[in-house]
């Protein structure tokens, strides 16, 4: 090892071209170790960041409501039985799993599929998110602390700098990483052999992701919204975690006001529970139910304060659209990636709102749920 791991981990590592090193290392040294070296350094100056491993049933995770294995996991029947599909082919032949990309809106489900399929191989996990990875060296360090089989997980996959996004290539594709050692004249690039592991994106926005990560990822499956059944069944277990006393009626009361996410249900049924729990004996009915959610201000459409707002700025402010969602947001004082990657899927799907070249525009279904009247020759009749 180095005389001093913190002045190579800190101010001596030239990765990526940043500081010149040559003359730290000893000169029987190539620049493959070299490189190995540095980069073990370098990933001791991460342990503040929320990077965490799943080796074997972690105590902490068994007590949230996250099911462990597939045949907890409610919903997604198509993606579910793909992906079990892969996991038993790559057990069968001995390898890592295929790079997986698991895209839809947020709260469906994504990070616990990650975690049932690194339990399912029976490999460690190590979990990180785009925006935490800011530099290349960052995601070097990641790279080289995983072992044979292991699974990356990196969320919001699309928020991952541009620049960062290419060392990727060569990792997924070639389980090589290249790393650019000194600058200048003196510059050269070292390639580090990864062992295979297996990349697992999540985004909520595939869109954004650029074709050349996209077309690495052999395996892409897209969550859908929940039908209320299947959220009641989530609602029906999460209860008994949590050892409240649920209804039938009670737990379909809140699936079908969930907005077809498992994680509003889930959020949901813990304010119940403290509803019930305070006003009545504990017990939750439909009729407990729908007046602790009628306090929450989530109507029978579950629709919350937010959607209406949404709604009437759309309507009453903008004439019923077409509005950008810059506009949008600032009448309404929330950020737009916040109104289009939570409140607007949902109210589209519903049929309250319409996403138009030329901006958003309110439904008739959004008229009659605010109880408004939509005037003839509106804009929106001319979309």
């Amino acid at each position: 090892m180095l005389p001093n791991s913190n002045l190579v981990g800190e101010r001596a590592i030239v990765l990526f071209g940043k500081v010149r090193l040559g003359s730290l290392a000893p000169p029987n040294w190539s620049e493959q170790t070299f490189g190995q070296h540095a980069l073990s350094a370098l990933s001791c100056t991460m342990a503040e960041r929320p990077i965490f491993t799943l080796n074997k049933p972690d105590v902490a995770l068994e007590m949230t409501l996250r099911p462990s294995i597939f045949s907890e996991f409610t919903g997604q029947a198509k993606v579910k039985e793909r992906l079990e599909i892969a996991v038993a082919a790559a057990r069968q032949r001995g390898e890592a799993l295929d790079h997986i990309l698991l895209s839809g809106p947020p709260g469906l489900g994504k990070t616990t599929l990650a975690y049932i399929l690194a339990r399912a191989m029976g490999t460690n996990l190590k979990a990180t998110s785009g925006p935490i990875i800011e530099k290349a060296g960052d995601l070097a360090g990641l790279l080289t602390n995983l072992e044979e089989g292991d699974v990356l997980f990196i969320d919001e996959l699309h928020r991952l700098q541009k620049t960062i996004e290419e060392y990727l290539y060569p990792a997924m594709e070639d389980f090589k990483l290249d790393i650019i050692i000194d600058q200048g004249p003196n510059a050269r690039s070292v390639r580090l052999n990864l062992p295979r592991f297996t990349l697992i994106g999540a985004t909520t926005r595939s869109g954004l992701l650029t074709a050349p990560l996209l077309t690495r990822f052999a395996v892409r499956e897209r969550l859908d919204y929940y039908q209320a059944e299947q959220l009641q069944q989530i609602v029906v277990r999460s209860a008994r975690l949590l050892n409240v006393d649920i209804e039938p009626n009670g737990a379909h009361e809140i699936a079908r006001r969930s907005r077809g996410t498992p994680r509003i249900a889930n959020n949901l049924l813990r304010r119940v529970r403290d509803y019930a729990q305070v006003k009545y004996d504990g017990r939750i009915t439909a009729s407990v139910a729908d007046k602790a959610l009628a306090m929450l201000e989530i109507d029978q459409n579950g629709l919350d304060e937010m959607d209406k707002r949404i709604l009437e700025a759309v309507i009453v402010k903008f004439g019923g659209g077409p509005v950008g969602i810059n506009s949008l947001a600032v009448a309404v004082g929330e950020e737009p990636d916040t109104i289009e990657e939570v409140y607007e899927p949902y109210l589209i799907m519903e049929g309250y709102l319409n996403r138009t070249a030329q901006g958003r525009v309110a439904t008739e279904s959004s008229y009659k749920k605010l109880g408004l009247k939509s005037a003839a020759g509106t804009q929106q009749r001319l979309i």
